[in-house]
């Protein structure tokens, strides 16, 4: 690939460390930053950036950092995607607004006709944008329940969906996402998942023992909607054993269930499939989308089964912003860089080069528990050597290492030892090895 991206600034695709980290400018922004946004907003990385493209991060000091996080998973085509910035420049000089609602427009008519194409499944499907990931599962949940005339919701251990109150119920930890912000929505119950680095399941067993407590705790006859992430992401990109979600799909199916299948994160080419829920040839009830469907800008989405998504009565869906003509001239650009620049087979590529990587380190150090993920969604597991205990300490140790040699990675998980990767999917390879170089460096050092 590439050692310069266009789109934007031209920017130079080489890490490049100058001054101390944070910088000096980023320090005076700090301080700035202190006396005007809320504390309880908290950033990983220290510094202020300037620009970004490709695989590159560049702060304000003239730090330039691998970037192996996209925003969580939003800047999959890149940041300053040259499709994603004429979309969004043509479109902000026609007209910023004016809510769907009221007069619509044919960028989310256009997007729509994209989802349903692109979504598993050959059926007939509706969909209804929104701006965040939080907002879809809102969404989602709101559409089960009115269709199947049931309340109750199902979800599962690990699992991340938002932080609006009632998304903060649906999502497994409690630090930092639900402390102190109760009480939370109710009818939400929590099952067992499948872990299989933790508990050694195959699929069909996990699935038993979750369709179990449902049977035993909820009753399939009161259940509305099962929610889950075909590949976890906050919860630290557990990959389900094989089996386990085709097993909960069936039998939602013979019980009236709808399945839903949050693929905010795990959308969108990021897999090496454009939806994670192709792995296992799941046809998901509804899925909700967000994060890599925009190109940087702020859209998600519900897509449905037509009679689902039909059956609500006319003015129950919407919201100000939803589908704004902006973000979605984003969401276009986005779309049609993956399918033209073929980016799931770019995933696949990155995979191909960073599993084989990190099995290898795991072999010579013993603190590497587990080695998981698909296409470029991939994560490492950290633990006391020898054991399958969590150890959070030491990947903190881990990421300020690579932090300060302009690496930039994100940890994950209930315990907060996983360091997942999320790589733009146009990131060349020279950057992505040299970024788990300096990962391999950092474990070494803590080693």
């Amino acid at each position: 690939m590439s050692s310069k991206v266009v789109g934007g600034p031209t920017l130079e695709q080489k890490r490049r460390i100058v001054t101390a980290i944070p910088g000096p400018k980023s320090v005076e922004m700090q301080k700035r930053r202190v006396e005007v946004v809320s504390a309880g907003v908290s950033s990983t990385l220290p510094v202020y950036v300037k620009r970004a493209g490709g695989g590159i991060i560049e702060d304000i000091d003239g730090n330039s950092f691998i970037d192996l996080a996209s925003g969580i998973a939003v800047t999959t085509v890149g940041n300053s995607n040259p499709r994603v910035v004429a979309n969004v420049q043509e479109a902000v000089e026609q007209f910023t607004h004016t809510c769907f609602m009221i007069a619509p427009y044919e960028s989310y008519v256009q997007v729509c006709e994209a989802l349903s194409r692109l979504t598993p499944g050959k059926h007939a499907k509706r969909s209804a944008l929104f701006n965040s990931g939080a907002e879809a599962l809102e969404n989602a949940v709101k559409i089960a329940r009115y269709f199947t005339k049931r309340d109750a919701v199902v979800v599962v251990e690990h699992g991340y969906h938002g932080r609006t109150n009632l998304t903060m119920a649906m999502t497994a930890k409690n630090m930092p996402y639900k402390k102190g912000f109760g009480p939370f929505a109710p009818e939400i119950y929590r099952v067992p998942t499948s872990y299989p680095f933790h508990d050694g399941l195959t699929g069909a067993e996990a699935a038993a023992n979750a369709i179990s407590r449902i049977e035993k705790e909820v009753g399939p006859d009161q259940v509305a909607a099962i929610v889950i992430e075909p590949i976890q992401g906050e919860g630290g990109f557990i990959v389900p054993a094989p089996g386990f979600l085709s097993a909960l799909a069936k039998w939602a199916k013979e019980n009236g269930v709808l399945f839903i299948a949050d693929e905010v994160q795990t959308g969108f080419a990021r897999t090496g499939s454009m939806f994670a829920s192709d792995h296992e040839q799941i046809v998901p009830d509804l899925i909700t989308m967000a994060k890599g469907m925009g190109g940087g800008l702020p859209v998600a989405a519900v897509t449905g089964r037509a009679d689902v998504m039909d059956s609500i009565h006319a003015g129950g869906l919407g919201g100000t912003y939803g589908g704004n003509p902006i973000a979605l001239a984003g969401a276009l650009g986005a779309i049609e860089t993956i399918e033209k620049d073929n980016l799931v087979e770019a995933a696949k590529h990155i995979e191909s080069i960073m599993i084989p990587r990190l099995k290898n380190m795991a072999k010579q150090h013993q603190l590497i528990g587990d080695v998981r993920g698909r296409g470029a969604m991939v994560a490492i597991e950290i633990v006391k050597p020898g054991t399958t205990t969590p150890d959070p300490e030491t990947t903190t140790k881990i990421v300020k290492s690579c932090h300060a040699e302009g690496v930039l990675v994100l940890t994950a998980g209930t315990y907060g030892n996983v360091l997942r990767f999320l790589p733009p999917l146009v990131i060349s390879d020279e950057l992505l090895n040299e970024g788990l170089d300096v990962l391999e460096k950092a474990i070494v050092s803590v080693s």
